[in-house]
C-alpha cells in the first residue's frame, strides 16, 4: 500500500504518545509528545487532538501512559474523560483499555482498528455519492479527526480512489476554523478538489442547486439517532432538507452511545470565550462581550437521510 500522505494523527511510543499538533496547521506540521497524563489532558483541552475517533485512540493511550508510569489509572481515566464530556469515544477507549490486561496493547489494537473501520466505512459511503458529485461538508472528519484516514472525509476519499470525480465544499467551521485550517489541509494533500466557504454561504449554495450531499462525522450518536457534532451541524440539517439535499452521517460503531436514549440527555461542552472573541489572538469582539461559545449541537434524527459505519449504510442506528 503506497504511503499515506497524512501521517497518523496519533500514535503509542511505549514511554510517550506521539500526535499531530492541530493547532499549528496548516501552516506547520508538527508532532508534539505527551509523556504524562497531565500534559495529555492539556492537549486535548486545547485541541491539539481532537475528533471523536482519534479521542477514543487518545483515551486509551493515556490509560496505557499512566500505567507503565505507574500513575492511578483511575484517576487518569477521570481525569481524561472529564477533558471533553461530549465526545463518547473518549469514555469508550478509556473503559476498553481499562478493562484490558494489557493496556498499551490494547491501545494500539484499538488505533489499529480505527484505520480498518474507517476504510470500510468509506468504502461504503462512497456508493451514495454519483461521480461528479458536489459534497458540503462541515468542521473536520478527516484522517486529522481519527488515527487516520477519516469519517466523512473517508467517504470522499474513497469515492475520488475509485475515479469519481468528487469536489468538496470546505465550510470555515467557525470559531476554530477546523474546517479551513484542516479539511482544506487534507483535502489539498489527497489532490481532491476543494472551495472554502463561509459558513453562512451554505444555504445559498443549495439554493442554487450546487451541493449533492451533505456529509458531516459524528460526536456521539443517542440510541435514536439523534447526533451530537459540531456546532452548525444542525442548522446544515435544516438547510438540506428544505432544499432536498440528502443529509448523511459517517461515524464508526464506536460513537453509537445505545445507553442514551435521545439526544436531550447530551452534555453540551462550553469552551473559552476567546475562541470567539479572538481570531489569531486579536480582539475582534468588544472586551467584556458576553459569549456562548458552545461547542457542539444536536441534529434531530429525522432530519437525517442515512447513517453510514463501517457495517454499512442504515436509515436508522
Amino acid at each position: 500500500m503506497p504511503t499515506d500522505p497524512i501521517p497518523p494523527t496519533v500514535a503509542w511510543r511505549g514511554d510517550r504518545i506521539e500526535l499531530i499538533d492541530q493547532r499549528l496547521l496548516p501552516a506547520t506540521l508538527e508532532i508534539v509528545e505527551a509523556r504524562t497524563v497531565a500534559e495529555l489532558c492539556e492537549l486535548i483541552r486545547t485541541l491539539a487532538v481532537r475528533g471523536a475517533p482519534a479521542l477514543g485512540a487518545v483515551g486509551a493511550m493515556g490509560v496505557a501512559l499512566a500505567d507503565a508510569r505507574g500513575e492511578d489509572v483511575d484517576v487518569a481515566a477521570q481525569q481524561l474523560v472529564a477533558t471533553r464530556p461530549t465526545a463518547v469515544n473518549l469514555a469508550w477507549g478509556v473503559a476498553r483499555a481499562l478493562a484490558a490486561s494489557d493496556r498499551a496493547v490494547e491501545a494500539e489494537r484499538i488505533a489499529r482498528e480505527d484505520v480498518e473501520r474507517n476504510r470500510r466505512l468509506g468504502v461504503h459511503g462512497a456508493q451514495l455519492l454519483e461521480d461528479g458529485a458536489r459534497v458540503l461538508t462541515h468542521c473536520n472528519a478527516g484522517a486529522l479527526a481519527c488515527v487516520g484516514y477519516g469519517t466523512a472525509i473517508g467517504v470522499v476519499r474513497a469515492a475520488h480512489e475509485r475515479g469519481a470525480g468528487v469536489s468538496v465544499w470546505v465550510d470555515e467551521t467557525r470559531p476554530v476554523l477546523q474546517g479551513s485550517r484542516l479539511t482544506a489541509w487534507e483535502l489539498g494533500r489527497l489532490g481532491i478538489p476543494y472551495t472554502v466557504i463561509a459558513d453562512s454561504a451554505a444555504g445559498s449554495l443549495m439554493a442554487g442547486h450546487d451541493v449533492d450531499a451533505v456529509i458531516v462525522g459524528a460526536d456521539r450518536i443517542a440510541a435514536n439517532g439523534d447526533v451530537a457534532n459540531k456546532v452548525g451541524t444542525y442548522s446544515l440539517a435544516v438547510l438540506a432538507r428544505h432544499h432536498n439535499v440528502p443529509f448523511y452521517v459517517a461515524a464508526p460503531t464506536s460513537t453509537y452511545d445505545r445507553a442514551m436514549p435521545t439526544g436531550a440527555a447530551m452534555i453540551i461542552e462550553q469552551r473559552p470565550a476567546a475562541e470567539v472573541t479572538q481570531l489569531a489572538g486579536q480582539q475582534i469582539a468588544p472586551v467584556g462581550s458576553e459569549v456562548d461559545n458552545r461547542a457542539f449541537d444536536v441534529t434531530p434524527a429525522d432530519l437525517v437521510t442515512a447513517y453510514v459505519t463501517e457495517e454499512g449504510v442504515t436509515p436508522r442506528p
